[in-house]
């Protein structure tokens, strides 16, 4: 999804997208080689099933701690700027105010754990050219997310549950990209300090708040959206109850935060949206 946006951004610029099927993050190898040549380096590719994480957290550092350190020791001999992207999964979920892009990491999940030991990765190894970007309930028209699910049932059933215990930011792929972009040519400029940033949309929301948007920006009926909670969807990984990032580390590049969720809505989905069955 995002690595599809980002190609997208960069229309026009000398960029090697590399997928899954061409370069396997897991072998240093063929990343340092991948890496060689390259000004800037964004790091897409992640372990996200978040459930399947805790069953294998192993597995999942793998590709989001140890796989992430390799991918960093090849742009520090490079020389290559990196930009990893990262998640709110590395706080804890019980603050009520927006973490700030230096709050304390407390995860409290394997997948936050692994992509904890990413991030940490990063700053270490690149002190001056790492950057980690965090980003939560990231949507777009195409892809497997949230948006795209919940618009596919929406021809399959009468009414859809959604939770409205879970606080955060619906932010759109696309512009994410865009902010990454930006990110890039600012540090190479010498304009953006490394370290950590927030790239999620600006305001706050729930699921059920998000989804009865979504629905109203398709041309759907809201009040087919009912409110439910977190206790009536048991999953194996814990879910972070507030997921509000703060933004304040953008002004330092010379950027303003990322538009408001409501905004960056009514541009990603166009009324009378369809999805493949």
């Amino acid at each position: 999804m995002l690595g599809r946006d980002l190609v997208s951004v960069l229309a026009g610029a000398d960029v090697t997208a590399a997928d899954r099927a061409g370069l396997d993050i897991t072998d240093p190898v063929a990343v340092a080689d991948a890496v060689a040549g390259h000004d800037v380096v964004v790091n897409a590719a992640a372990w996200t099933d978040v459930d399947g994480a805790e069953r294998d957290e192993a597995a999942a550092t793998a590709v989001n701690g140890t796989a992430v350190a390799g991918l960093a020791e090849a742009c520090a001999k490079a020389g290559a700027v990196l930009l990893h992207v990262s998640t709110d999964y590395v706080f804890a979920g019980d603050a009520t105010s927006p973490y700030p892009e230096h709050a304390p990491p407390a995860p409290v999940n394997a997948y936050g754990r692994s992509k904890l030991a990413g991030e940490r990765a990063v700053l270490q190894i690149l002190p001056d050219r790492g950057y980690v970007v965090r980003t939560a309930w990231l949507y777009a028209p195409h892809g497997r997310n949230f948006a795209t699910t919940l618009l596919r049932l929406a021809g399959q059933r009468e009414t859809l549950d959604v939770v409205d215990d879970q606080r955060g930011q619906p932010t759109w792929s696309y512009e994410l990209a865009e902010r990454l972009v930006r990110l890039g040519r600012a540090a190479l400029a010498g304009e953006a300090p490394p370290g950590p940033y927030h790239g999620t949309a600006s305001g706050e929301t729930t699921w059920y708040g998000f989804a009865r948007a979504l629905f109203a920006r398709a041309g759907l009926d809201p009040d087919r959206i009912r409110p439910t909670t977190s206790a009536a969807f048991p999953r194996p990984a814990r879910r972070p109850a507030y997921s509000v990032l703060g933004h304040a580390r953008w002004a330092e590049a010379g950027l303003p935060p990322m538009r408001d969720w409501r905004e960056m809505l009514e541009l990603a989905i166009t009324p009378a949206y369809e999805v493949a069955p």
